[in-house]
């Protein structure tokens, strides 16, 4: 009986997880995309390469965040 308390548990501690993951890169993306929009719109010369930057640093937002998503994944499937 414990044993089952203990993998729901750990199944809701990994579902969690991935929300909290997805969420954190929801934000972190949007603050991205405010911020270079604020800059384009100061510097419009420089479009170019704040979008460049823009994108990069998106991917690799996304890049932590499909990470954390296959962590809590695995917490899920191997126990």
């Amino acid at each position: 009986m414990l044993g089952i308390l203990a993998d729901a548990m750990a199944n809701m501690g990994a579902a969690l997880g991935a929300g909290i993951a997805a969420i954190a890169a929801g934000i972190g993306i949007g603050k991205i995309g405010g911020s270079a929009m604020e800059a384009i719109a100061r510097q419009p010369e420089s479009t170019n390469d704040i979008r460049s930057n823009m994108i990069v640093i998106a991917a690799l937002i996304e890049g932590v965040a499909f990470v954390a998503l296959i962590v809590c994944f695995l917490a899920i499937f191997i126990q």
